[in-house]
């Protein structure tokens, strides 16, 4: 077996990044005596698999060939007729699989239906690389819920601005170039209502290459404060924008808002905020499988604190701004103890130019 197909498995399945959601990133690569004869991806949600297109694309015969695919292939039919029978069809020596699909409708029934056929597989092929890959797809698959990543940038002295308010621009060109390469992953952008007022912000994506893809704009807004003039109610894209309120919020102002074309999600209380955890289980159920919380200080601790957060982004630059009255990126009450501080783990450092980067992961048990 050589591992290098499997690498460009993985290099084929990420191209379908901020494309195939609520699905998962896959690639597959079909060899035969020791040359790529097809290879595929899942491009975009509702069109064929990995393992199709991989056979649309085959330069010969591909029978008795090897498929390298990142993910166990499908055993159900959904939007497209399951891959597994299409294998089987195609009769294919051998399959070598990444990751097995934790999907209930799929869950080894893929590998079992290829097995009993006649086909060998073998699986657990770069299955770190896969479930990072698909780290979205994983959570919102098994539990319903939004895959959350925290972005913040920050001063070298941990201000997200001075303190006037002034933040444009903490960060250098690169890292913000990064941020817009986020944003088209995810399906959904969450900020605060202190943010929109502030800053009036778009939340759309703006690639130099591509024009990417828009994610659903959610607002935390719980007195129905977004007016009616922001950005984010007047601007072309296929996304939309969600607003969550709480049930006190002014039903006049909400009909103007729903007027404007925003989607009201109207959110229980708990200790005098939204209930950040009723808000997730009631994007789940819109399809949202992912949000970047492009929020500040307050919202950013909200979320944290109802565990919600499952990946953080902190970029930090080389800038001094100082101020005790100048916001920082988790603001609210804040831990009284340095042991019950929240735990990121996994670390990973980039660079951005001058920028530094750190990537990790909410440990959620202590």
């Amino acid at each position: 077996m050589d591992i290098q197909y499997m690498k460009r498995a993985l290099e084929l399945a990420e191209k379908g990044a901020g494309y195939t959601s609520p699905n998962p990133l896959v690639g597959a690569v079909i060899v035969k005596d020791g040359r790529i004869i097809g290879e595929g991806y899942h491009e975009v949600y509702g069109s064929h698999h990995a393992e199709v297109n991989a056979f649309k694309n085959a330069t010969e015969n591909v029978e008795g060939a090897t498929m390298y695919v990142t993910l166990e292939p499908c055993s159900h039919y959904g939007k497209t007729p399951p891959c597994a029978n299409k294998i089987v069809e195609k009769k294919l020596k051998k399959v070598v699989i990444g990751l097995e699909d934790p999907n209930p409708l799929v869950a080894g029934k893929g590998i079992e239906i290829l097995r009993s056929s006649g086909i060998e597989v073998v699986t657990g092929v770069f299955e770190a690389e896969g479930r990072k890959l698909n780290e979205i797809f994983l959570k919102y698959i098994t539990t319903s819920l939004p895959f959350v990543i925290l972005k913040t940038a920050m001063t070298l002295d941990g201000k997200i601005a001075a303190y006037t308010g002034d933040s444009k621009w903490i960060t250098n060109e690169a890292s913000r170039e990064f941020v817009h390469q986020l944003r088209h992953r995810v399906s959904g952008i969450m900020a605060g209502i202190g943010t929109i007022i502030a800053d009036d912000p778009m939340l759309n994506t703006r690639l130099k290459e591509d024009k990417g893809k828009d994610a659903h704009r959610i607002i935390v807004d719980s007195s129905a404060r977004t007016p009616l003039t922001a950005r984010i109610l007047n601007m072309e894209s296929d996304a939309n924008t969600i607003i969550a309120v709480s049930e006190q919020a002014d039903k006049e102002k909400l009909r103007l808002l729903r007027d404007k074309g925003a989607d009201i999600i109207v959110t229980p209380q708990k200790d005098g905020k939204l209930d950040l955890q009723y808000l997730m289980k009631e994007l789940g159920k819109r399809k949202i499988d992912s949000i970047l919380l492009e929020g500040g200080g307050t919202l950013n601790y909200s979320a944290l604190e109802e565990g919600i957060v499952d990946k953080v982004h902190a970029f930090i630059a080389p800038k001094i701004v100082g101020g005790k009255e100048a916001k920082t990126p988790v603001e609210g009450m804040g831990k009284a103890y340095i042991r019950d501080a929240i735990d990121v783990e996994d670390i990973e450092v980039s660079r951005f130019g001058s920028d530094v980067m750190i990537t990790g992961y909410i440990r959620k048990e202590r």
